[in-house]
């Protein structure tokens, strides 16, 4: 399957269809698989859960990008900040031409550029920032976004990923005030809301509930839609390439409802497997379901 860089798409053609895009989004789970089944250790579910996004955002025609110049001047820019999902991050560069497929084998190893949070230091192109320290990724693409808006005045567009557990840390929230302050319209906030955290449900452990009506308080044009539909994941993404064009003067978020683990039958909707591998014998099982 080619799943290249799409450099001269235009807002009328952009779109792959949804089944070109589902089918994308199956290799990318089953690279994720591959990848933590090796490393013995990393994070499975968010990953998986939010591989229906990514398929979109990364092979829909929504970003520009190109992997043969990594610091292209008109890229459009993109940070992880629950930095623990990397691996679904690394399966779409690497299987958009930024390094090669058979790198994925080396997630968490020493000595590797996959590292278990995207990290600049090993210089792996496509990694804009280091990331995983919860709150700090979403603040520094802020401040990404307010550079290219109000200083380069440049046509970028800023897409920021955090986790909804994320969102207990308030760095998040300031984050948010800056956001629609400074009237960044180039910016899309996406919170993947699976509603699961390391020890149990977010609404459980610290609720952050309800999202769209907090992020509408901050000033922002919020949207929820169902994660793994994908004609609503090109909606959302359309409403805020539009809003960016017609300089709508407010961030956009778009709170993602998804299925933690999603794919694989005794890890969906588990928070259990938040922060752990597959065994073999697991991985295997999976990868039967991934087809």
């Amino acid at each position: 399957m080619d799943l290249g860089f799409f450099p001269t798409l235009t807002f009328e053609n952009r779109k792959r269809n949804a089944k070109e895009l589902a089918e994308i989004a199956l290799v990318i789970r089953r690279d994720i698989i591959n990848s933590l089944v090796l490393a013995k250790s990393g994070h499975s579910g968010g990953p998986l859960g939010i591989s229906d996004f990514m398929a979109s955002l990364f092979f829909g025609g929504y970003m520009k990008y190109n992997p043969q110049d990594a610091t292209w001047a008109e890229r459009d820019r993109f940070v992880f900040s629950a930095g623990h999902y990397c691996p679904v991050q690394y399966s779409c560069l690497a299987r958009a031409g930024y390094f090669p497929v058979e790198e994925l084998a080396t997630l968490r190893k020493f000595g590797s550029r996959l590292q278990g949070h995207p990290g600049r230091e090993v210089k792996l192109p496509g990694i804009e920032t280091s990331s995983g320290s919860l709150g700090q990724g979403i603040s520094i693409a802020v401040g990404m976004a307010i550079s290219d808006n109000l200083i380069d005045k440049n046509n970028r567009k800023v897409f920021a990923v955090t986790g909804d557990g994320e969102l207990q840390e308030g760095s998040c929230w300031e984050a948010a005030m800056s956001a629609a302050q400074f009237k960044l319209d180039n910016l899309c906030w996406i919170v993947d809301n699976n509603d699961c955290q390391i020890d149990g449900r977010v609404r459980d452990v610290m609720s952050i509930y309800p999202i769209a009506q907090k992020f509408e308080a901050f000033g922002f044009d919020a949207i929820t839609i169902d994660g793994h539909n994908f004609e609503q994941i090109f909606e959302a993404l359309d409403m805020f390439v539009s809003n960016h064009a017609n300089k709508i003067r407010k961030p956009t978020v778009i709170i993602l409802q998804t299925k933690m683990g999603r794919g694989v039958s005794f890890m969906e909707d588990n928070y259990e497997w938040h922060g752990k591998p597959p065994t073999p014998a697991e991985a295997e099982i999976a990868l039967e379901q991934l087809i």
